[in-house]
């Protein structure tokens, strides 16, 4: 009576366990180790700025000026990071921004908030942002579309619109009120800053202390095992793209009040800048990880790198080539962390008779199991020169 048995691994071996040389994820792999180096980073251009422009950069004046400029594109980079972690790339931020500032400050609008308030020009700047943002996430979540060439679309389409609306022309806010609320300050502190501050704020806690939050990085992690867990997937993609076009809407208000104006032109590029900022925030750009303070952080360093720049009066040629680079270590430092806890087995060593097959023992036979007692590579049935017991 013949006896199927299934082969004993070896010891050593690493069929169906991790590695017991390999390591878990070291403290840089985790959110706090990345956020500090995020902070040495900003440190260090802190330095450089400090000996290279001793007199001008190191000054509160200057402070201001790095947060003023970090708070349109921090609101709208806290927007994307928001889309990224749950799988998504949003183009279309720039041309949002520039959608909503020329909507808000058409000569309708502007009488309605004469009669009113100046509210009526923000909350239509919002809701602008948040419309194009709800298209953005049907079009991509029912629709099927990529989101790459959705927002793409939109971002063509949302200047052009702009354009036509402003005649290509540059539309000048009136509103004293609006303008004195929010270039002034607090306390010392704009009120640009104090809202891209309440917007992270505002951000944060959603991401993280509620359920839209534990969602997003479900949804971004594996839409299938999302969804299969009960979350409804689709309209969570949605939610995502209508919160960055509220985000796009309230940045379009900042830049209103410190250009004082709405013009088509606004938000060229901010896309990119943005994604840069949560790139290099530690954000995935596979989605399922990110964090807001990340993004704020990495806010700060671009434009404080901008300052830096701006303060040696080196050209903006060469602050784009270093824009550049940065993102591309920050990508490439992003994929080593994120593998480094996933590295490969080792794989087992073959004896004089070659390496072994997975699962059997070395020198065993693909095609059959170990016969136990048998010499290696000896095939069920076979007893290997032995009469049969």
């Amino acid at each position: 009576m013949s006896e199927t048995t299934t082969a004993t691994p070896p010891a050593g071996s690493t069929s169906g366990t991790a590695d017991d040389g390999a390591k878990g994820p070291g403290l840089l792999a985790g959110p706090l180790g990345r956020n500090l180096g995020l902070v040495v980073a900003l440190l260090v251009l802190c330095i450089v700025g400090a000996i290279t422009a001793p007199g001008r950069f190191v000054d509160v004046d200057n402070a201001v000026t790095i947060l003023r400029a970090a708070a349109v594109i921090g609101v709208v980079s806290v927007g994307m990071t928001f889309v990224i972690i749950g799988g998504g790339i949003d183009l279309s931020v720039g041309a949002l921004v520039a959608l909503s500032s020329v909507w808000a400050t058409t000569l309708a609008t502007q009488a309605m908030a004469e009669d009113f308030h100046w509210i009526v020009m923000v909350a239509t700047a919002v809701l602008v942002g948040a419309g194009a943002g709800l298209v953005n996430g049907i079009v991509i979540a029912y629709g099927k579309l990529v989101a790459f060439i959705a927002t793409l679309a939109m971002l063509a389409a949302a200047r052009g619109l702009a354009e036509i609306i402003a005649n290509r022309r540059t539309q000048i806010v009136q509103d004293r009120d609006f303008i004195e609320f929010f270039g002034g300050d607090v306390l010392g502190i704009p009120m640009l800053v104090i809202v891209f501050a309440l917007v992270a704020a505002a951000g944060w806690v959603l991401l993280n202390r509620t359920t839209f939050g534990r969602r997003t990085f479900a949804v971004g992690g594996n839409a299938e095992a999302a969804r299969l867990a009960g979350i409804r997937v689709q309209r969570h993609t949605v939610w995502l793209y209508v919160l960055s076009g509220v985000t796009c809407g309230i940045a379009a208000v900042l830049l209103m009040a410190r250009t004082t104006t709405g013009s088509s032109t606004h938000g060229t590029l901010l896309e990119l800048d943005a994604i840069a900022a949560v790139v290099i925030g530690g954000t995935l750009l596979v989605g399922g990880r990110g964090t807001i303070v990340g993004t704020v952080l990495g806010v700060l360093i671009f434009t404080t790198l901008a300052n830096v720049f701006t303060l040696n009066n080196l050209s903006s040629s060469a602050q784009e080539v270093a824009r550049g680079v940065i993102i591309v270590i920050a990508v490439l430092l992003q994929q080593r962390l994120a593998l480094g806890g996933a590295r490969p087995r080792k794989k087992a060593r073959g004896g004089p008779s070659g390496a072994a097959a997975p699962g059997n023992p070395t020198g065993a036979q693909p095609g059959g199991s170990a016969t136990p007692g048998g010499p290696a590579g000896a095939r069920p049935g076979d007893s290997g020169g032995r009469p049969p017991a």
